[in-house]
């Protein structure tokens, strides 16, 4: 093979894994009104998947006020009834040896309608979170390019790319990746997205969901944006209620009417995961944790076997507050770990505990939304950790959005025809910015995948009122947790200042992680030498992650001015302990739209090994343009 003409690399593929009513209002998107309304809700941009397929019948994909495709769309429709590609879902495509890309496992309908999904009237889940379901973009087009069945190879997902981007369309959402990051000439999904990139194609990739340990995060390489996940303000409520009258709120999406408000006897059954004595169990609500190997599901099923009338289940330590809304096989709650510690302490302080769980549907408001999720993985991103990851996080918890059959019909429960599954991960988080970005496509069609990057980014939410989003444990988020902090969709239209990058520019970044002429005519796809070589954190990236040293370290940055023609923006830094920064110059002007100005950062630690974070903020009459500041020890990667 390496004789013939085209030949860049070879080795053996692997196999990567898979990883809403309100998100939409959460993010401050509403019809006619804001993003929605400047961006004609992502008109005429196409978002191209990468996933398990799609249903094509699903009401979701309805084509109501959708226009014809766009004239560039050379995509295919490889159903065999054509008729179920439309002004909505434009195009599917099967790279897989399955004979169509009609959708068996679920995860590429909800990624797809998450993402574009048209509006559908009453979609709920067993009657909860009911209302009105539609994608982030719902006047953009849908093509699905099937590259995972029993498996996703690697091969598959690079053809599905190479279509992806010959059929022209203008986002691209991945909602897949390894368990570990290899080198980036080594890692098909950032060869794959670089080809894409060079396009004006823009990238989306989930995080990860191997948090909240250091150094899980995935799908890093800077040309992409990396998305981790957050929660949203609505709970599927389910509260414990103990015998001492303390209560404690969780979550459930099976919420019976008929459960007895009536005190039950409570019993510790640890993990749950073996078969529960019947005598110990019958007729009680059981406490389970969340460890051990079986599901939060087959844990109830085993508490159901023993003839418990209903379970607790806490979580453990390591997932804090994160609860998931999910139809158990009893009635449960699910709740946090700390509320789990109250439980276990009431039993502990008395020789008949006894507990209800009251059911109360869904509740919008809940005070810590967003809050980083438990599984959301964390950077420093081991291959370049120059580069903050993840990027920025979105609502991928308890996530609402379309599923290829009707869940109460598989539970006999109903006949519906179509349904909607609650699903949690940064699969879920993934296609939430890739919506974003069509919108941001359609309302600045001459944006490059950087500048609309750059103005998610830049732009995001790092407060909850007054106070900095919290992480998992309700302590505050760090930057390897939150990266630049939760999208604002509507602040992201208007960012004054972006920080820009062209496709030449990554190869001296490239050339800098020590890689081989080779390596980087890998990723590049052209015959690369490497005379020009720059520190990772001297990519003009919007944000900054800078191995501590004990000599000073500066570092330049370019802006391009998409604000006000005639403005000026003053430097302000915050955080950043034990560290003196110098930024020069302090003030930068602009005459005109489109004009660049450079400035320099320079870093000097006091103390080389501690772990400093802090914000380079420019601020103008109208806009505040916040890149944050990770300055680490590298022993950090090894914690």
């Amino acid at each position: 093979m390496e004789k013939k003409p085209g030949f860049v690399s070879a080795r053996l593929q692997r196999v990567l894994q898979m990883h809403t009513t309100h998100s939409p209002s959460f993010l401050g998107l509403h019809q006619n009104v804001g993003l929605w309304n400047a961006s004609s809700s992502g008109n005429g941009v196409i978002i191209g998947l990468l996933d398990s397929g799609i249903t094509p019948q699903h009401s979701s994909f309805n084509d109501i006020g959708m226009p014809n495709p766009p004239v560039k769309w050379k995509g295919k429709c490889e159903f065999n009834i054509t008729t179920y590609c439309n002004n909505k879902l434009i195009g599917a495509r099967n790279f897989v040896p399955d004979m169509s890309p009609s959708d068996k496992n679920g995860h590429g309908t909800h990624t797809s309608s998450t993402a574009a999904g048209n509006f559908v009237h009453g979609a709920n889940f067993f009657d909860n979170a009911n209302g009105t379901a539609v994608g982030i973009a719902p006047r953009a087009h849908v093509a699905m390019y099937k590259v995972c069945y029993l498996d996703c190879q690697e091969s598959n997902v690079l053809a599905g790319f190479d279509a992806a981007i010959e059929d022209g369309v203008d986002v691209i959402s991945i909602s897949l990746g390894l368990d570990e990051s290899p080198p980036l000439y080594d890692d098909y999904m950032a060869v794959g997205a670089y080809s894409a990139m060079e396009k004006g194609i823009f990238v989306s990739f989930a995080a990860g969901n191997d948090g909240p340990g250091n150094g899980s995060v995935i799908n890093g390489a800077p040309w992409i944006v990396t998305v981790g996940a957050s929660t949203t303000d609505r709970k599927i409520s389910a509260v414990a209620v103990l015998g001492n009258g303390a209560e404690y709120e969780g979550e459930s999406a099976f919420q019976p009417t008929n459960f007895s408000q009536k005190f039950l006897p409570l019993v510790n059954g640890n993990d749950c995961d073996v078969l529960l004595n019947l005598s110990d169990v019958q007729g009680k609500i059981v406490l389970c944790d969340t460890s051990g190997y079986s599901s939060r599901i087959d844990k109830g099923g085993v508490v159901k076997n023993a003839v418990g009338a209903g379970m607790i289940l806490m979580n453990e330590e390591s997932r804090g507050s994160t609860t998931i809304s999910e139809y158990h096989v009893l009635p449960t709650t699910h709740v946090s770990y700390s509320n789990g510690k109250m439980i276990i302490n009431y039993m502990k302080s008395t020789s008949k505990p006894v507990a209800a769980i009251s059911f109360k549907g869904t509740r919008i408001g809940d005070k810590h939304a967003p809050t980083v999720a438990y599984f959301s993985s964390r950077g420093p991103f081991v291959q370049s950790p120059g580069i903050l990851k993840p990027d920025i996080i979105g609502p991928g918890v308890n996530i609402l959005a379309a599923w290829p059959a009707s869940i109460e019909a598989e539970t006999a429960s109903s006949s519906s025809s179509w349904s909607f599954n609650f699903l949690s991960g940064t699969s879920m988080s993934c296609p939430h910015l890739a919506g974003v970005a069509a919108l941001l496509k359609s309302a600045h069609p001459d944006w490059s995948p950087a500048a609309v990057k750059s103005a998610i980014m830049t732009t995001a939410d790092f407060n909850l009122g007054n106070d900095p989003i919290q992480d998992e444990t309700l302590q505050l988020s760090d930057l390897l947790t939150l990266g630049s902090g939760h999208v604002n969709p509507s602040r992201a239209n208007d960012p004054g200042l972006v920080y820009d990058i062209q496709p030449e520019d990554y190869i001296p970044y490239l050339c800098g992680l020590n890689y081989t002429d080779d390596q980087v005519s890998a990723i590049v796809k052209k015959k690369v030498h490497c005379t020009s070589r720059i520190p990772q954190s001297e990519l003009n990236y919007p944000s900054f992650s800078i191995p501590k040293e004990s000599s000073d370290q500066t570092y330049t940055r370019t802006v391009t001015n998409v604000g006000e023609a005639i403005s000026a923006y003053t430097v302000k830094i915050c955080g950043l302990k034990g560290i003196a920064v110098t930024v020069n110059p302090n003030i930068l002007k602009f005459t005109a739209l489109n004009q660049k100005a450079s400035y320099n950062v320079t870093f000097k630690s006091s103390d080389i090994t501690g772990h400093s974070q802090g914000y380079i903020i420019w601020s103008s009459d109208r806009h505040s343009v916040r890149s944050p500041i990770e300055v680490f020890p590298l022993s950090v990667l090894f914690n």
